[in-house]
C-alpha cells in the first residue's frame, strides 16, 4: 500500500495553472487554510520556476510579512514564526540546492527542524530524495510563459486529502 492508497480516488493530484503572480493569492490562501499544522512541503522545479515567490505568497497568507522571506540559498534554512496562536507555530524555509545529498542534512539539525510543529517548505528537495518523509507535499513547478507557471500538487497522505479537494474545486484546475 502506498500513501497515495490512502487518499479518497481523484485527490491524490491536481494540476493548477498560474497566469499570473497575482494568481498565486488565491492558491496561497486555501493552502494556508488547509495544510494540517504539521506539514513538509517538498517544491522542485528549475531555476526561475518561482519556488521562493510560492512560499513567499504561502507566507503572506499565513500572516507573515512577505518581505522577510527570501531565498535561502547561502544560509541554507530561514525560520519564520507565524502569528501567535497560529497551530503551526512556524514556517522553515530551506534552499538545497547546495546539498550534495541526504547526508549533508545532519549538519543542518534537519531532525529537529522537521520534527517540530510547523511547516517546512524545502525548495530543490529532489536533492534529499532518500530522505523526504512519506507524508508530504509534493510540489513541482513549471514555466510555461516569461509570467505563467503550472503548479502541480500531489498529497502523499491522507491529511492533504482537505487541501487537494479545495484545489480541484477553483477554475481551470484538473486532476493529475
Amino acid at each position: 500500500m502506498t500513501a497515495h492508497d490512502s487518499l479518497p480516488t481523484g485527490f491524490a493530484r491536481a494540476i493548477v495553472p498560474i497566469a499570473t503572480e497575482a494568481a498565486l493569492i488565491p492558491l496561497a490562501t486555501i493552502l494556508a487554510a488547509t495544510l494540517p499544522a504539521h506539514a513538509f512541503l517538498a517544491l522542485d522545479g528549475d531555476l526561475g520556476a518561482g519556488k521562493t515567490t510560492f512560499v513567499k505568497a504561502l507566507a503572506a497568507a499565513a500572516g507573515i510579512d512577505p518581505t522577510a522571506v527570501v531565498s535561502p540559498t547561502f544560509g541554507l534554512v530561514h525560520l519564520h514564526p507565524l502569528p501567535a496562536g497560529h497551530p503551526a507555530e512556524r514556517l522553515v524555509h530551506a534552499d538545497l540546492y547546495r546539498l550534495a545529498g541526504s547526508d549533508d542534512l545532519f549538519e543542518l539539525g534537519w531532525d529537529e527542524l522537521t520534527a517540530a510543529p510547523g511547516w517546512v517548505a524545502a525548495e530543490w528537495a529532489g536533492r534529499i530524495a532518500t530522505a523526504l518523509p512519506d507524508e508530504r507535499l509534493d510540489i513541482a513547478l513549471e514555466v510555461v510563459s516569461e509570467g505563467a507557471r503550472r503548479a502541480s500538487f500531489t498529497g502523499r497522505g491522507p491529511a492533504f486529502a482537505p487541501l487537494l479537494a479545495a484545489l480541484l474545486a477553483l477554475p481551470g484546475v484538473s486532476p493529475g
